[in-house]
């Protein structure tokens, strides 16, 4: 039987650090790997800093194509949680073998549009003429491996919601050791640049996927996942989709908001974008711990709801938002503190880019605990079936607020600075948690007396 923390039960502090800490680790080893990427191909490629101001400048523009099907990985684990909490066997096996077709045939689609469409997309961004055809070469051998990623999330999301969160981070870490492998074989050796890059990404992920598969068919509980048993069930479907689809917008809205924003950024030139980017990658290790709290709130709430047990959920809330928000600002201040040290070893020797690259992480790295309370209040929201009131505040509050600000305080001549711009990040970041945290009081009364009403 598959080992798993138990999400109803106390003691909470230990289990919740127990889940969550190979989910830090997972995102950690994620990042780290990332980082490799940019590190091999800024040391050994030809054009290292254009390299990675190439690579580094489609993330928003990735992530934006990529997110409302990401999206539907947050609704089947949330519903799998649920229907674990509930005791609802049948209705797991239900969700999973409809979520892993739906991974796929979503997979086929997003590899047409990226193909197709990254270079129109990114000249749509502004991306520089000198760094437009890498980063499109790199966009489509992405895509065209984009299947790997998703199988691997949806699978990821599943075993979370189980209570499994070791299996991703063993898996994530075999296929990371590969990238970095592959990295420097096609970049090193055979001079590949980013396409070597995008090429030792999604050959590493497809290991992933495989694997992560391989894990749940051989399961024995009611998460075991049988490929002849493969259906679209339009009720678990129904279900994955009224979660997932409002969770994806959300996140697709977050990428608008950050594609204007890469664009705001590429008005400054490559250097300021070579530096910016190596800086995000460095904020990357931070948002990826915080975030994690994330995960566990989600599926520690989605579990305690189906087992409508909520008094457990104001504990829930409280462990996660101050692990998260201490671990922010230690990490934060680690960051900043070893900053320009840091900085040298995605782009040696650039002085004027790692100058830009600490302007980014004063303003943005910093305050990064508001974004982990933010984070861990719409796990909540999300983990308790409640879907479209998280994404109408984070699209106000966030992508609202964000794009607001760039077409009025940044549009100023006199606040047309790098400061003023990654100002509206802390700034939306705390006008969002504490919307969120307002709805949060209300769903939660509401889902109360709804349960007493019904006994």
């Amino acid at each position: 039987m598959q080992k798993q923390i138990n999400m109803l039960q106390g003691p909470f502090l230990k289990n919740i650090l127990l889940y969550t800490f190979p989910i830090i680790l997972t995102g950690l080893l994620q990042l780290a790997f990332n980082a490799a990427d940019l590190i091999i191909v800024g040391q050994f490629a030809e054009n290292g800093e254009k390299c990675i101001a190439a690579v580094s400048g489609t993330g928003a523009l990735t992530n934006l194509i990529v997110n409302l099907f990401m999206g539907l990985s947050v609704g089947s684990g949330v519903s799998v949680a649920q229907a674990l909490g509930a005791g609802h066997k049948k209705e797991v096996h239900q969700l999973i073998h409809t979520a892993i077709p739906a991974a796929l045939i979503s997979g086929v689609f997003l590899t047409v549009i990226g193909v197709t469409f990254s270079e129109t997309f990114l000249t749509w961004m502004g991306t520089p003429e000198t760094i437009l055809p890498l980063s499109s070469l790199y966009m489509q051998i992405y895509f065209g491996g984009i299947l790997g990623p998703l199988v691997y999330n949806f699978g990821a999301a599943i075993l979370r919601a189980a209570g499994d969160t070791k299996t991703p981070l063993i898996y994530l870490t075999l296929a990371g050791v590969i990238n970095v492998v592959l990295n420097v074989v096609f970049v090193a050796a055979f001079h590949m640049d980013v396409a070597g890059v995008a090429l030792a990404t999604i050959i590493s992920q497809a290991f992933a996927a495989f694997m992560m598969l391989y894990k749940l068919a051989k399961r024995t509980d009611c998460c075991k996942l049988e490929l002849s048993k493969f259906k679209i069930y339009k009720n678990a479907l129904l279900k994955i989709v009224r979660i997932g689809i409002p969770s994806g917008i959300q996140g697709s809205m977050f990428s608008i908001s950050n594609v204007i924003l890469q664009s705001s950024i590429n008005s400054f030139g490559e250097i300021v974008m070579s530096g910016n980017g190596a800086a995000a990658n460095l904020e990357g290790f931070v948002y990826t711990a915080v975030n994690s709290f994330h995960h566990t709130a989600l599926n520690f709430t989605g579990q305690n709801v189906g087992a409508r047990r909520y008094e457990n959920l104001n504990k829930i809330l409280g462990i996660c938002i101050t692990s998260a928000t201490v671990i922010a600002i230690a990490a934060g201040l680690l960051f900043y503190g070893f900053g320009e040290t840091l900085l040298e070893f995605y782009i040696p020797g650039a002085t004027e880019e790692i100058a830009q690259g600490m302007i980014r992480m004063q303003y943005v790295m910093l305050p990064y605990f508001l974004i982990g309370i933010m984070d861990v209040m719409s796990g909540i929201l999300r983990g308790m079936g409640a879907s479209i009131s998280p994404m109408l505040i984070s699209v106000l509050g966030v992508c609202g607020l964000r794009i607001g600000w760039i077409f009025t305080i940044f549009a100023q001549e006199q606040y047309h600075t790098l400061p003023m711009l990654f100002l509206c990040y802390p700034i939306s970041w705390a006008v969002t948690a504490i919307a969120e945290f307002v709805a949060f009081r209300i769903i939660l009364r509401k889902q109360k007396k709804r349960l007493s009403e019904s006994v």
